[in-house]
């Protein structure tokens, strides 16, 4: 499976030709463990954490689809490397390391080699495969590679549609799992120093619980054969049927249903620490985003530091990738996370475009302007429409499309100014409560806007 060309030489080599700037070993075989010292990527800052993940990569690309490892440990090392990339755009999560390019080097014959099958079959490894396109393709790695020099992957081309791996309850599996063990092995353990085997000679003597020892036929004091307790074996029958019958717990009543509103969709503002195109889709942009969520929310990942969500947007070619990069957004925080060509995305960026007219079909042109939130204004911090304050739901049930029907009121005014119109919202027209008229969209700073379009859609 492996080329001729040692790892280490094709990783050298592409390292040499991708970041001549950097000091890199001079000699043509070096350990790749030791390539950790090298920094390569400036703008990214590893823990200590972090610098365990890469020298565990590092040492994985020396051995993995080694030929002179069996099949059955190459299978394993490249199942384990699969799941690890389920949920991750990079070895490291989100953050680019010399492991990427490391185990892309070691790899790229490999992959070349694969059938259609064997990359994203029943039994393929479809998230080596995605990885591996976007190490070789994208800006954020920078590896500068010849056209020849690229393995070639259709995104489009997968035999076999696979469920993502949910890395949360992957790990929560994998933990009960080894609870069951535990408690397995201490019940075994129990059995084995309480379960005194006794002996059948008639007045031989037998260990108790706290080591005594007791000829058999002469109860001990205070067990249940004591004389003196003589009720003893009796009074658990009368005691079992002194106990009531256990009554039904009554049931508890769902909580009354909210009344529909855009206070039920978590808006927040959002902080873009990065943003790169999408290594399977032309269309999208992939964001890396600070809302405000605390340290282990669902669906978040850690990035210089700080929580964020990865956001998939259709907004490549629309909005510069320039203009991306730093900019405060609104961020729709409560919609259910969608897989996005291989990458989930688990929140949605606010953005407007010019209204349909009727029987008008959208072709998604543009323009398209972001909503601006107040420059003041915090990550994380709630947005609001005035008049139509209240809690968010935790999570949007799509069956009961309330981001379908307000979204429907979403607009913009004459100066720019994202609204709400009540009166757009069939469900909502017989409503006795929230604003009636534009109903501005604020944050406690002010209020948020678009660059130019007037009456547009907001979505």
């Amino acid at each position: 499976m492996a080329s001729s060309i040692p790892s280490d030489s094709r990783c050298i080599a592409i390292l040499r030709k991708s970041f001549a700037q950097n000091h890199l070993p001079t000699q043509d075989h070096y350990p790749l463990s030791e390539l950790s010292r090298i920094p390569l990527y400036n703008d990214a800052h590893y823990d200590d954490a972090d610098k365990s993940v890469i020298q565990e990569h590092l040492t994985t690309s020396q051995h993995i689809c080694s030929p002179n490892e069996d099949k059955a440990k190459t299978n394993e090392r490249l199942a384990t490397l699969n799941t690890h990339l389920a949920s991750r755009t990079t070895l490291l999560g989100s953050k680019p390391s010399v492991a990427d390019v490391a185990m892309y080097a070691r790899l790229a014959p490999v992959l070349q080699s694969w059938t259609a099958e064997e990359r994203t079959g029943e039994t393929g490894y479809h998230y080596i495969v995605r990885w591996f396109d976007f190490v070789q393709r994208s800006e954020m790695m920078g590896l500068k590679l010849d056209n020849n020099e690229l393995i070639n992957i259709d995104p489009d081309d997968v035999k076999v549609q696979i469920k993502p791996v949910d890395a949360k309850a992957e790990k929560e599996r994998k933990k009960k799992e080894k609870e069951a063990a535990a408690a397995a092995q201490a019940a075994a353990g129990n059995a084995s120093t309480n379960g005194v085997p006794v002996r059948q000679g008639k007045g031989e003597p037998v260990a108790n619980a706290v080591g005594a020892s007791i000829p058999v036929g002469q109860p001990s004091e205070g067990t249940v054969s004591d004389t003196k307790a003589g009720q003893g074996t009796s009074a658990a029958p009368e005691q079992k049927r002194a106990k009531k019958e256990k009554q039904p717990k009554p049931q508890k009543q769902a909580a009354p249903e909210k009344p529909l509103s855009p206070a039920l969709i978590d808006l927040r503002v959002g902080h873009i620490l990065k943003a790169e195109r999408h290594p399977n889709a032309d269309s999208l942009y992939v964001s890396t985003i600070a809302v405000g969520d605390a340290t282990g929310t669902e669906n978040t990942s850690e990035y210089d530091g700080k929580v964020v969500r990865t956001v998939c947007s259709g907004l490549n070619g629309l909005v510069p990738l320039e203009e991306m990069q730093g900019r405060k957004v609104v961020a729709v925080c409560n919609l259910k996370p969608v897989t996005m060509r291989g990458i989930k995305s688990c929140a949605m960026v606010l953005a407007a475009s010019p209204r349909l007219k009727e029987g008008e079909e959208d072709h998604h042109k543009g323009p398209v302007e972001l909503v601006d939130p107040p420059a003041t204004s915090g990550a994380g911090e709630r947005v609001l429409f005035e008049g139509w304050e209240g809690e968010p739901e935790a999570q949007l049930n799509p069956k009961k499309k309330v981001w379908d029907y307000c979204q429907m009121g979403f607009t913009t005014t004459d100066d720019g100014s994202v609204a709400f119109e009540k009166a757009a919202v069939e469900q909502l027209k017989e409503a006795q409560y929230g604003a009636n008229g534009p109903a501005m969209l604020k944050t406690k700073e002010g209020v948020c806007k678009v660059k130019t379009l007037k009456g547009a859609t907001v979505r």
